[in-house]
């Protein structure tokens, strides 16, 4: 399974950002099936319900088959766990403990998600040198 981050999904989402080609070509290229946690999935979300396009984001997102992956019952402790390890925000973290869950490679347009995706033990399909949407150094 192919756990997304919120970079990507949005991107695709967006036929106006800057990223959108790449993360729809990452998407249609992929063999797998796509995962991505209930916090990512609502991440990517936020904008098209900001703009009234909730319903058409959502029939995207079921077009391209993204299972939601709920967070599991040890949640809170598994991400505080991670976080203090990692350093990334919550939002990033629940990627990697969605990645975790279903034993998935992250594909990510975030360079520092990638790398400790990777240093964690799961397969990375990051883009390295480019950022996330909202994400902090």
């Amino acid at each position: 399974m192919i756990i997304v981050d919120a970079s990507v999904l949005i991107a695709h989402l967006d036929g106006d950002d800057a990223h959108h080609a790449r993360a729809t070509d990452a998407l249609e290229q992929a063999s797998e099936e796509f995962g991505a946690s209930s916090i990512t999935l609502a991440e990517v979300l936020v904008g098209p319900a900001r703009q009234g396009r909730l319903a058409e984001a959502r029939v995207a997102l079921h077009a391209l088959e993204v299972r939601e992956l709920p967070l599991p019952g040890d949640a809170a402790e598994r991400l505080a766990v991670l976080r203090a390890a990692v350093g990334l925000r919550l939002p990033d973290c629940c990627v990697l403990l969605a990645a975790q869950e279903a034993g998935g490679t992250v594909l990510t347009f975030d360079e520092r998600l990638g790398r400790e995706a990777s240093r964690l033990g799961h397969d990375s399909l990051s883009q390295p040198g480019e950022t996330a949407h909202g994400t902090s150094p």
